[in-house]
């Protein structure tokens, strides 16, 4: 195993959000610090406490979290374990309502909008969110109607950076009407590569990309395959590969591996001591990218859901 001594969220290089917001490029994604479902609080609190309060000992200083992730809960234990964020970036997102575990609609209404950032504002403890992001654009609100919202907030300076999620390049470009997009979240990892086009197109405008379930190898993960062949030669787990991947795919590449447990957060940071070669970057690159012509990898249920 790596010497916990030696890791640090720096070695994934860095990443100028909007331009005046360096983060270093392995962030936290805080939906993993709560219950069941992402619903209530987490199993065992002291834990998911700890591993928060881990965050900036490793260099970690991009937190990405959700008033739904709870709902409310994952933002009010950031604020407990990490306020007042001395060197930190606490990103947190609106526009997906919950209504019991597993869950999830979208709601994209003006003011509600502008009620969950004046919410998510208290919950955190600050003044002005750095980045906010919408969770979803609501399919029975006229677009528009949302992306004025968000921009009167960014006027008003409730916002300082926004962010759009599990968008396409022309939603993309309808927003930058309104407001400067800074990052983009999508699902995205090894094998689910159906927003190429997206990350191609940030990559072009150096928009943040922060992939979302970035850990998912489908069958790679299996004993014997070529995945599991590389992390037992790089003495690592298949977390310790699939994330080098990762931030190996595209410099603008910002993943968030979440977890509620301390040894887990530790092995994910350690991840970016492992270094992966041109050839076995590019082995892995046609592994995935035939697992997933061959398979259409399956979404999680819940982003199904999101698109009835």
């Amino acid at each position: 195993m790596t010497n916990m001594i030696s890791v640090n969220a720096a070695t994934s290089g860095q990443f100028n959000i909007g331009g005046d917001l360096q983060i270093n490029r392995i962030g936290f994604g805080a939906i993993r610090i709560t219950g069941e479902g992402i619903g209530g609080e987490p199993k065992d609190r002291a834990e998911a406490l700890r591993t928060l309060k881990r965050l900036p000992e490793l260099g970690v200083n991009f937190v990405d979290t959700a008033d739904s992730y709870g709902p409310y809960v994952s933002e009010n234990l950031i604020h407990e374990a990490l306020s007042p964020y001395s060197g930190l970036v606490i990103a947190t997102k609106a526009g997906l309502t919950r209504h019991g575990p597993d869950i999830w609609r979208p709601l994209g209404r003006p003011e509600y909008l502008r009620q969950s950032v004046l919410m998510s504002m208290r919950r955190l403890g600050v003044e002005r969110i750095d980045l906010w992001q919408l969770h979803r654009i609501d399919p029975k609100v006229p677009r528009d109607e949302q992306f004025d919202a968000i921009k009167q907030m960014q006027q008003e300076g409730l916002i300082r950076h926004v962010g759009l999620s599990e968008v396409t390049v022309e939603q993309i470009e309808a927003a930058q009407k309104f407001f400067q997009v800074v990052t983009v979240q999508n699902l995205y990892n090894l094998v689910m590569r159906q927003s190429e086009d997206v990350l191609e197109y940030c990559q072009r405008a150096n928009i943040g990309f922060i992939p979302w379930f970035p850990l998912a190898a489908g069958s790679l993960t299996q004993p014997g395959s070529p995945l599991d062949a590389l992390a037992k030669e790089k003495h690592t787990t298949l977390s310790g590969i699939a994330l080098p991947w990762i931030l190996k795919r595209s410099p603008i590449m910002l993943p968030i591996p979440g977890t509620s447990q301390l040894k887990h957060l530790e092995e994910n940071i350690a991840a970016t001591n492992i270094e992966l070669s041109d050839e076995e970057f590019q082995q892995l690159n046609e592994l995935g990218q035939r697992e997933w012509q061959r398979h259409q990898i399956d979404k999680p249920q819940y982003l199904k859901d999101l698109e009835k």
